[in-house]
């Protein structure tokens, strides 16, 4: 009797431990967001109220936007639009970037004959290709596609690349020792090890494609985040350009919840295979 009182004794501090860790998980967040609305608030309704135009900028202002953007429809389907772009860019990126990478991380040869102009590329911005871009595709969503491409490539292919030279040598021999293939090898061995580096290559290049994304929209598209920011702008709608960003900001922090979410996964499912 003594000793399970004492065990469950002993379990309350770690439950309540927990408890209060999960609550700070929350608790903090939400304090960050209020006091970046409350110094957001502060500069557009007190410090800036007499400059023309600020108070258009304020919180009040931006969910009266929102509302706008919401009941008209737009909102919905310029989103819908640009995670669609993004996707596709993300898409055409991952499977140039994968296979590019696998061609690099395994020969040392054409890593290095193709570094200096991979090095040059990477110091592009993406947004330079623009012109380039539309001339090359022409108006509408393939020149938006390429150069979310064009800046989610380079993540993916460097993420994979050194995946692949961190594979343990030890294995492969051991593959090649038992008969294997090099397809075998490729499928078995390598690509279990370099899924990791992958999918942080991904989230890195979710950031950087939606970055890319909205600019790229306010080019030669009449469709998009990006594109109703500018109509916005030539409406003199300053208030629906401070939603637009919020909900920007707000998808872009979802995508990279959603990859951190996939990363944390795989990771408990090797562990849990390990064990």
């Amino acid at each position: 009797m003594t000793t399970t009182f004492a065990a469950t004794a002993s379990r309350r501090p770690l439950r309540l431990r927990t408890s209060t860790l999960h609550a700070h998980a929350w608790t903090l967040p939400l304090v960050g967001i209020a006091a970046a609305v409350a110094v957001w608030w502060w500069l557009t309704d007190v410090l800036f109220a007499t400059r023309p135009l600020v108070s258009q900028f304020s919180p009040a202002r931006a969910l009266v936007g929102l509302a706008e953007l919401t009941a008209s429809g737009t909102l919905l389907d310029s989103a819908s639009i640009s995670v669609f772009r993004l996707l596709c860019g993300l898409g055409i990126a991952a499977a140039f970037g994968i296979v590019g990478g696998l061609l690099l991380g395994s020969l040392t040869w054409l890593d290095e004959a193709t570094r200096p102009v991979q090095l040059f590329l990477k110091m592009v911005s993406p947004l330079s290709w623009a012109p380039v871009a539309i001339i090359a595709f022409g108006i509408g969503n393939p020149p938006v596609v390429a150069l979310v491409t064009a800046a989610a490539v380079w993540p993916v292919l460097t993420a994979t690349s050194e995946g692949v030279r961190r594979v343990d040598v030890g294995h492969r021999q051991v593959a090649h020792g038992l008969g294997a293939t090099r397809w075998e090898v490729l499928r078995h061995v390598v690509l279990p090890s370099v899924q990791p580096s992958m999918l942080s290559g991904l989230r890195s290049a979710i950031g950087l494609g939606w970055v890319v994304l909205v600019p790229a929209e306010m080019l030669g598209v009449t469709s998009g985040l990006g594109y109703q920011i500018m109509n916005a702008k030539d409406q003199l709608a300053y208030h629906q350009i401070t939603a637009l960003i919020l909900v920007i900001g707000a998808i872009g922090f979802a995508l990279d919840a959603l990859a951190r979410w996939a990363l944390a996964t795989r990771r408990e499912r090797r562990r849990g295979y390990r064990d």
